[in-house]
């Protein structure tokens, strides 16, 4: 017989819901909140990052569940079972933790990883009241301990009154969801009394509504009533527009530095001493050998160096206050392209040709939140997006639906290579309408037929027969078609078949470790073979495959 949640009660489909409740919360309250953000800098993104970090948990959860689904199974064993109130709290959590963004995202994720280390615990997979408020104080708890220097009349604020209003209620899940929910609510109308840059704005601590939204939507989860008025348009809440005279933040750190980290948690301890010594604003959250680490600096190197020696960081984000403030003011642009691309030669190449460029690694594609933050930054009216890889499709897809939801106008090409990009922004008039730019772009991209040279990790079975370990893999269109073993003799093997069926145009980009001989080599293969041809050479760097091959 099928189990039925019981009324009132915190297991795995509330926190679905309760999901995906804060994430419509927090996008409708998106914009409001990002105009009352004064502290700790006014850079208008509060409401912004609160949405991304939950729109990355959502979407972690939502993968979570739909490998447990019943009846879902890989063919190689029985069916998977209903996913269990600790593993949907953990996923929750985790994905918040990967995909947070600024000072209250970051924040954010670690009262989820509190909520996650308690009711994660429970064997029973269904939490009572008495958990669910012990769940709350462990968030709290664990989020003031994640801030190098806490400061009241914040979000963490916010947190601990909800956790204080929720230890003392009495009853059901859904009866300590509303104390807590009220708890903030009142906690944050305070904030302006204790916070002398709120009092002076006559604004509410923008992270505190963001946490007020996320709290009532856990009540609504669990009551199953009809949301009440959106939480933070609600007369506790007092939103008003900053005065243009707050609206700079005076001498603190021009930078601020977001990077997941992989490390064990003695070097964490260390790296919170150096950071800390570097700046302000500082957040470390996670565990279990990954962090995400928040700080504000005026030396980024530094804070990035620091990761390096406590461990392994990646997906870091630079962002320069100032040129955010200036971005946020200054009129939109008609229309920009934002290209992935792998390889810092090939991101400086794009961004000559004015790109703004999304970095990606091998292994390590962009997150949707970085996509999106790249069509921010971009600041323009109509926006094309070049995803660079197929398996960026879906993430492209789901950054210009946000895209659009805020208003600009987005065009996904699917290029599915970086050559492909090139010919895409080779012909790009911004002159031109819209949409007969972006049919233009798409048809040079889809004329190009793209090549990749790879060494192979290991013994694989592929469609052109069986490679070894350290052997030279020649890929068309995505498809290995040659094994070789040296690169000049591969690399020309694939330039025949590739030019086989007619090309105008090679262009090669040639991957860091490559020497310049093997361009000159394929340069001379190409004249000496297909006189008509013509052929163009761009070093893809740091981070780029050993050679692309694009025929046009």
């Amino acid at each position: 017989m099928a189990y039925e949640p019981e009324p009132h009660t915190l297991d795995a489909d509330a926190v679905r819901t309760w999901s995906s409740l804060a994430l419509a919360a927090l996008g409708r309250a998106r914009t409001d909140i990002d105009a009352i953000n004064v502290y700790p800098v006014a850079d208008a993104d509060t409401g912004t990052n609160l949405y991304l970090t939950a729109e990355s948990a959502d979407r972690a959860l939502t993968e979570a569940l739909a490998r447990t689904a019943p009846g879902v199974t890989d063919g190689t064993g029985p069916a998977a079972s209903p996913a269990s109130l600790p593993e949907a709290v953990r996923a929750y959590a985790h994905g918040a933790l990967i995909g947070a963004r600024g000072n209250s995202g970051t924040i954010l994720a670690q009262l989820l990883r509190g909520v996650a280390d308690v009711l994660g615990a429970d064997p029973a997979g269904r939490a009572p009241g008495p958990l669910l408020a012990r769940a709350l104080t462990r968030a709290a708890e664990e989020a003031y301990q994640a801030v190098a220097h806490p400061v009241e009349g914040t979000m963490l604020t916010v947190a601990g009154a909800a956790a204080r209003a929720a230890e003392a209620a009495p009853g059901t899940a859904a009866d300590v969801a509303r104390a807590a929910y009220e708890g903030a609510r009142a906690a944050l109308a305070e904030t302006p009394e204790q916070l002398a840059a709120l009092g002076k704005a006559g604004v509410v601590d923008a992270g505190g509504c963001g946490l007020v939204a996320v709290l009532g939507a856990l009540w609504q989860a669990l009551s199953g009533q009809e949301p009440e008025p959106d939480p933070v348009r609600g007369p506790a809440v007092p939103l008003e527009r900053i005065p243009e005279p707050c609206a700079q933040e005076e001498g603190g750190p021009g930078y601020e530095v977001i990077y997941l980290l992989e490390a064990p948690e003695e070097a964490v301890g260390r790296l919170r001493a150096a950071l800390d010594a570097l700046g302000d604003s500082l957040v470390v959250v996670g565990g279990d050998g990954l962090w995400n680490v928040h700080v504000h600096v005026d030396d980024p190197g530094a804070a990035v160096e620091a990761g390096v020696e406590a461990g392994r960081p990646y997906r870091i984000r630079i962002t320069h206050f100032g040129d955010e403030r200036r971005r946020a003011s200054a009129p939109r642009a008609q229309r920009a392209v934002v290209a992935v691309v792998q390889g810092e030669g090939l991101a400086a190449l794009c961004g000559e040709a004015g790109a703004t460029t999304v970095p990606a690694r091998p292994g390590e594609p962009p997150a949707v939140a970085e996509l999106v933050d790249a069509v921010r930054r971009a600041h323009a009216r109509e926006v094309v997006l070049l995803p660079g890889g197929a398996e960026l499709r879906a993430a492209a897809a789901a950054a210009a639906e946000q895209a659009r939801a805020d208003g600009v106008r987005v065009a996904v090409i699917p290029t599915r290579s970086a050559v492909q990009g090139l010919a895409a922004l080779a012909v790009h008039d911004p002159d031109a309408s819209f949409d007969e730019d972006v049919v233009t772009m798409t048809a040079a991209a889809g004329a190009t037929r793209y090549g990749e040279l790879a060494v192979a990790e290991r013994q694989s079975f592929t469609s052109a027969g069986i490679c070894q370990a350290g052997d030279v893999l020649g890929l068309i269109d995505g498809d290995v078609a040659v094994i070789g073993a040296g690169l000049p003799e591969t690399a020309e093997a694939v330039l025949e078949r590739m030019l086989g069926s007619g090309g105008e145009l090679v262009t090669l980009v040639l991957g860091p470790e490559v020497p310049e001989t093997l361009a000159a080599r394929l340069e001379a293969y190409v004249q000496h073979a297909h006189l008509a041809v013509d052929t163009v050479t761009y070093r893809g760097g740091r981070h780029s495959a050993p050679l692309l091959i694009g025929v046009e």
